[in-house]
């Protein structure tokens, strides 16, 4: 039996996914859609040729063994509650949302359902996942983006920072993953994530900067460790969404394939 997909958000990423799971992805299958507006989900829906519902939030559990959230991340309890209470699975996009929501890893624990947070616009997870296995000394972070990707961040609002017109890089932020994470909640998930995956979120350091030469969001990670000292780099290319890269719901779609394949490669 194929696993039944759930997608709660039909933006970018959402409207990505469902178009895939439409075509080619064996042993997984699109049962239900949950949405804001749900006149205009149904007309992207039947304009895409895709025959699924629109349910409730609260329906999820219904209709699907696993849900992606690819929607705002305050609404992200509302997501998780129904299917972890149903010993069900969540594939976690707003990994920052859940820093400030430690309930629903308990929940999740309490009835065995599963948080998944996929690798998203960031790499090299894998190697900081194994490396928290042992001891790390350090976790350290720059996010570079277009001032667009960042204009109107919450941070920025409340600190009366503007990124508009620069002519040079402004780096806007200096701080630890939890409190990038409250300040930026749209822009910088992937630290949320690196953050989750190796020595957390009051230990993961990050600067943001904006940078009005750049057209793609480039993050660059460095590690040090008792079993290896490593660093990456990215620069993913923005969606028609600029807070949003193009690799976000590529990531996601690699996530839903592994579960369903015969053989998986990587952590």
């Amino acid at each position: 039996m194929p696993m039944r997909i759930a997608i709660a958000g039909l933006g970018t990423v959402g409207r990505t996914l469902a178009r895939r799971l439409k075509d080619d992805l064996p042993g997984l299958q699109l049962t239900c859609v949950a949405s804001r507006d749900e006149g205009k989900a149904k007309a992207w829906l039947t304009s895409q040729g895709i025959a699924c519902p629109v349910v409730p939030l609260a329906a999820l559990p219904e209709h699907a063994d696993l849900a992606v959230e690819c929607a705002p991340g305050e609404v992200i309890a509302d997501i998780c509650r129904p299917m972890l209470a149903a010993g069900k699975r969540v594939m976690v996009l707003s990994a920052g949302a859940l820093l400030p929501r430690p309930e629903l890893i308990e929940l999740a624990k309490k009835y065995g359902g599963q948080i998944i947070v996929p690798t998203g616009a960031l790499l090299g997870l894998d190697a900081v996942t194994a490396a928290a296995e042992g001891e790390i000394q350090s976790v350290r972070m720059i996010t570079r983006k277009p001032p667009a990707g960042l204009d109107g961040a919450r941070y920025l609002v409340a600190n009366n920072i503007s990124v508009a017109g620069l002519s040079a890089p402004k780096r806007v932020f200096a701080g630890t993953a939890r409190e990038a994470a409250a300040g930026f909640p749209e822009n910088v998930n992937v630290v949320a994530a690196l953050a989750l995956a190796g020595i957390g979120p009051d230990r993961t350091m990050i600067e943001i900067w904006a940078d009005p030469a750049l057209k793609r969001n480039c993050h660059t990670i460095e590690v040090e460790a008792d079993s290896a000292r490593f660093s990456f780099q990215i620069e993913n290319v923005p969606t028609e969404n600029p807070k949003t890269g193009r690799i976000t719901a590529l990531s996601v779609i690699a996530a839903l394939r592994k579960l369903a394949a015969p053989m998986r490669v990587g952590t």
